[in-house]
């Protein structure tokens, strides 16, 4: 727990799927898919990955131009990657910004986070794919985020950190008898003992059952008497009155 971080600083698919870093299986298909991945970073991208903004959720109709005009408040801009379709050319929502200096860099990533961009809120982090060690991109069952719609959630990112861990007393495990021939014995039994109490709880509800029946009917008929004394009460206060 004394090394515990908020931010990943390191990726393993499996800890990105919980949201404490704790899971030792994988919870989805996803999971199994980015721990068999063999992924290495694409080498046809240029540029300093320490300088780089990556920045998604962008509006599928945010130019190029639009984005040097906001982000270059910042600082100076060396290159912008607005990332697309090799097929349609369209935006495929989300970029990447290189900075000249890390300044800029840091006051980008500061301030930048969750502005509207186009009517849409943007989220904005530090380039991973080049910079942290063992990244599996989301195509793959990697990637930080996700929608809880999708089953899909990752952890450990700017946008959805890891919770920290809770640490529970030892004590549990000696309540329950983890760890030893008692904890079984004792569900055996215990299995027994439940369906005992079943039986004879059935048993007892059918031998309940006619009475029941019978104190329903005695029920009704003295609601019927009661009506009828009502009834009888209230013609006599209807002849007094006359």
């Amino acid at each position: 727990m004394n090394d515990w971080a908020p931010i990943a600083k390191e990726y393993d698919p499996l800890k990105a799927g919980s949201i404490d870093g704790t899971d030792e299986e994988p919870h989805d298909r996803a999971i199994w898919r980015a721990m068999l991945a063999r992924y290495v970073p694409n080498k046809g991208v240029t540029g300093d990955p320490h300088l780089t903004l990556f920045v998604a959720r962008l509006n599928l109709q945010t130019t190029e131009d639009k984005l040097k005009e906001v982000f270059s408040r910042y600082g100076d801009i060396r290159k912008i990657r607005l990332v697309r379709d090799l097929v349609t050319g369209f935006s495929k929502g989300y970029a990447f910004i290189e900075y000249k200096e890390e300044r800029a860099l840091l006051k980008a990533h500061r301030d930048a986070n969750r502005l509207v961009i186009d009517q849409h809120e943007i989220f904005v982090d530090f380039e991973l794919e080049r910079t942290l060690k063992g990244w599996i991109p989301r195509r793959l069952g990697g990637g930080f985020g996700g929608k809880k719609e999708s089953g899909q959630l990752r952890f450990g990112g700017r946008d959805r950190p890891f919770r920290k861990p809770i640490n529970l007393p030892n004590m549990k495990n000696d309540f329950y008898g983890e760890g030893s021939g008692e904890k079984r014995n004792w569900s055996r039994e215990g299995t027994r003992d439940w369906r005992t109490r079943d039986r004879d709880h059935e048993k007892s509800r059918d031998k309940r059952w006619p009475e029941r029946e019978r104190s329903w009917a005695w029920g009704e008929s003295e609601r019927e008497r009661d009506s009828k004394e009502e009834r009888s009460r209230g013609r006599e206060r209807k002849d007094r009155d006359r």
